[in-house]
């Protein structure tokens, strides 16, 4: 089992819990896309915000293809607008 913490800036915060854990039931590597499928199951309501939301682990900025292999934090980044 994958145990993904979602940490969430922005927009998508008003439509997720402050604390927030995934438990995939996987032995093997999951997509990020799989985890945000699986959040969106959860809350659907969040589904607009997550669409637009970057990802990233860590400080690095991640593609929804990408692959997880072990426990971690998944960071949403809602987009934000301004000059």
């Amino acid at each position: 089992m994958i145990k993904v913490q979602i940490e969430a800036y922005g927009a998508v915060t008003q439509f997720l819990p402050s604390a927030l854990m995934i438990d995939m039931k996987t032995k093997q590597s999951l997509q990020v896309e799989q985890v945000l499928d699986e959040v969106i199951r959860q809350y659907p309501q969040a589904e607009q915000a997550i669409q637009k939301c970057a990802c990233a682990i860590g400080d690095e900025m991640i593609a929804r293809q990408a692959l997880l292999e072990r426990d971690c934090t998944l960071v949403l980044l809602s987009p934000v607008a301004g000059g």
